[in-house]
């Protein structure tokens, strides 16, 4: 998830910067449907008499559902998000969208009612992701199945970056403006992962890991986009980290 820096007054907390509607609440089609394809063979598409539940926690705009949709034929997709500016705009693409919270009250399902969680470019958001590795974790059933994608704070080109003393890009130190850093977007990350780290936080949270792969980020100047593409075979160099894990 990438936002522009905001006109108009400084948001007085977190809330208040993701419920503005000049931030973009959709990331890049080419992670969506790379992770879409890792949980279509998961699953085992399509669905035949066995549809599963598959909810996209912080679908934003519910792009990211919209084109995973096609790929997860006869099973239910259901948005989650607690920006009513966000859901309002979902519920033009996918057919379920609804609003919940990670925190507080919780997400409203039962226990182990979903087969799948999608949880794409949301972790980096938050003030306490373990809390939310948890809530997860109780919505899902036994053995299901947890899609999460991050940025990567050891993307290869972040590396040469901090070799030069230059913030990496993906973090930030203001929600008001870029600092020390490229870029002219104010993204709102507050946590950023390696490879390593984020397979390890997974882990330790009750799930296991079964694999990890990596996408561009459509934020690479074009000229160095194929450089970008040809990292993803290295996910611990790639921009984007895609891991795939199940519920013990």
């Amino acid at each position: 998830m990438t936002a522009p820096a905001t006109t108009g007054p400084p948001p007085r907390d977190l809330r208040d910067f993701y419920e503005n509607p000049a931030v973009p609440v959709a990331s890049g089609t080419p992670r969506s449907l790379r992770q879409a394809r890792m949980l279509a063979r998961a699953l085992g598409s399509p669905a035949g008499a066995h549809p599963r539940t598959i909810i996209d926690i912080g679908c934003g705009d519910g792009t990211a559902a919209a084109t995973a949709a096609p790929l997860l034929p006869g099973h239910r997709v259901i948005g989650v998000d607690w920006s009513q500016d966000a859901l309002r705009r979902a519920r033009t693409r996918i057919p379920y969208a609804v609003r919940g919270e990670l925190t507080g009250g919780g997400l409203p399902f039962a226990s182990g009612t979903a087969d799948a969680v999608l949880f794409s470019e949301v972790v980096e958001h938050l003030v306490d992701p373990d809390a939310a590795l948890d809530e997860i974790r109780r919505i899902l059933r036994p053995g299901g199945h947890l899609m999460l994608s991050t940025p990567n704070l050891a993307a290869w080109y972040n590396r040469g970056l901090l070799l030069a003393g230059v913030q990496p890009v993906f973090s930030e130190v203001s929600l008001r403006g870029i600092h020390g850093r490229p870029g002219k977007e104010v993204v709102g990350h507050l946590r950023l992962y390696t490879a390593r780290a984020l397979k390890e936080f997974v882990a330790a949270s009750g799930f296991t890991v079964v694999r990890l792969e990596g996408a561009p980020f459509h934020g690479v100047p074009r000229p160095l986009r194929p450089l970008d593409r040809l990292a993803c075979a290295r996910p611990q160099l790639a921009s984007i980290l895609l891991l795939h894990a199940r519920r013990t």
